[in-house]
């Protein structure tokens, strides 16, 4: 098949239902939902992008194995150009969704090209996992799936391990080997945007101990399989609400889900590691996972930033208040995040590591100082553009105002500086509202927090792992300079 049309993709969710559940109720139709058509009509254009003449040399590249075009995420970069034009594609797909959708399918296509050049992390455990891992990458690549993933335990009691939770296999485990695969029951979370998904990729991070066998595992599996249940919290758009009044939430939208497996059946092709805590734990370190995923994140990162900080800049200048020193002085401080964001991304590119398999991946360095910057800079830059919004954040009419009976109150009192029309205006503020102060704007706030894991834990690693010596050869060489006690 080769690179998908966004009908295609639509298609191919209407033709396996899936079980899914929102509001108590299960849904019929993914694809008539009323809560999930506008996001799977955006995801729908991406696959699309690909197929446009200006952007498809860039969005595709040709498979080593069919020759067919396929998605440049998917691509296992051979030189600096190679990862600058996967950064490019990547760069492409977050402004057509404003970085708002942090699960977009370039997401885990990039995923699975790490763990396809990683193979011989799963192939500790015996050859055919090593096989199982690229045959599924290639599987994906050439039918341009989406997946999903769920890495995270559900947050029962967190003092203790998976296997000592009050009911066996409340979290996803391994119920018992069969000839066919494996038998997996249990939960696992956060499945973002499963919904409308083609598949899900599970695998775990560190942090499994002895006795947690059983939850040591990764495999992936249609939504569609027997078994497999998705519960979707509650939705910010029902699909009802006007765009006018909320531009983002209306549209971007990524529903997140508990994923349950009752059961299921993962025949052995589909499994990838299985049973060994130690190899489990190394993983996500061994596998170089974070260099690749961490590029894929951190130029959407950027794109979030950038719209979120062009949205202040813009809202300052509406009301005249960008004249203002302290205002200036808030506003150069988001910049500032901003151009270190963007060049953290340069770097990592610049500096990109070679491997014994003639392949290049992007510094981890840098990419990691950038997992740690972004949820603080984002958060930091959502908080300036309240100040700066202050009142008039919450002050704003409806989409129905400007027709009703006080219209003509409304274009006057609503109005900006500079003769700015007051539809203009309140359409700027909504933009701000949903970004600083609806339910969708504080998920997406909580979500750059978190989607790498806890910032405390990543700075902490950072410390541990970062080469040192230069640092140390310095401070020995201002040391020297002290000379002996006389």
């Amino acid at each position: 098949m080769g690179a998908r049309t966004g009908q295609q993709y639509v298609e191919g969710l209407r033709r396996q239902p899936r079980d899914v559940w929102l509001r108590g109720k299960q849904v019929e139709d993914v694809t008539r939902q009323p809560a999930f058509v506008r996001p799977m009509q955006h995801i729908a254009r991406l696959y699309d992008m690909q197929h446009d003449a200006a952007l498809r040399d860039v969005l595709t590249y040709r498979s080593p194995s069919s020759g067919r075009p396929v998605g440049t995420a998917f691509m296992q970069p051979k030189d600096l150009q190679e990862l600058k034009k996967r950064g490019a594609a990547f760069k492409l797909w977050a402004e057509a969704t404003l970085g708002m959708m942090g699960r977009s399918p370039d997401f885990l296509n990039t995923t699975l090209a790490a763990f396809a050049e990683a193979k011989e992390v799963f192939g500790r455990i015996g050859p055919r996992f090593a096989e199982n891992i690229v045959r599924y990458y290639e599987y994906v690549r050439e039918n341009d799936l989406f997946l999903t993933h769920a890495l995270i335990t559900p947050q029962t009691d967190r003092s203790k391990s998976a296997s000592e939770q009050s009911e066996e296999l409340l979290h996803m485990g391994v119920v018992r080997e069969t000839a066919e695969g494996l038998i997996i029951r249990g939960a696992r979370m956060l499945a973002t945007l499963g919904p409308i998904a083609d598949e899900v990729i599970v695998y775990g991070l560190p942090g499994l101990k002895a006795g947690d066998e059983r939850h040591a595992m990764s495999f992936a599996v249609p939504l569609a399989t027997k078994g497999v249940r998705m519960i979707c919290r509650e939705p910010f758009d029902e699909g009802g609400r006007a765009a006018f009044d909320h531009p983002l939430a209306t549209n971007f939208e990524e529903s997140d889900a508990l994923l349950i497996f009752n059961d299921v059946l993962v025949p052995w092709d589909r499994v990838f590691l299985h049973g060994n805590v130690a190899v489990a734990n190394a993983m996500y370190s061994d596998s170089n996972l974070r260099n690749h995923t961490a590029h894929q994140t951190g130029v959407r990162g950027v794109v979030k930033l950038q719209v979120a900080v062009g949205v202040t800049m813009a809202l300052a200048e509406a009301v005249k208040i960008d004249g203002f020193l302290h205002v200036q002085e808030r506003l150069g401080r988001s910049l500032n995040s901003l151009e270190l964001a963007r060049s953290c991304i340069v770097r990592a590119e610049a500096e990109l590591e070679r491997t014994a398999l003639g392949t290049v991946r992007p510094a981890l360095a840098p990419l990691q100082a950038l997992r740690a910057f972004l949820p603080r800079a984002y958060p930091e830059a959502i908080e300036t553009l309240q100040t700066l919004g202050a009142g008039g954040l919450l002050m704003m009419p409806s989409a129905a105002d400007f027709t009703g009976a006080v219209a003509a109150d409304v274009n006057k009192y609503y109005q900006g500086a500079a003769g700015m029309p007051a539809t203009d205006r309140v359409r700027l503020f909504k933009l701000a509202w949903d970004l600083a102060g609806d339910a969708f704007g504080m998920r997406q706030v909580q979500y750059e927090r978190y989607y790498a894991g806890d910032p405390v834990r990543i700075l902490a690693g950072n410390y541990l792992a970062y080469d040192k010596a230069e640092c140390r050869a310095l401070v020995k060489q201002a040391l020297a300079l002290a000379g002996d006690p006389q």
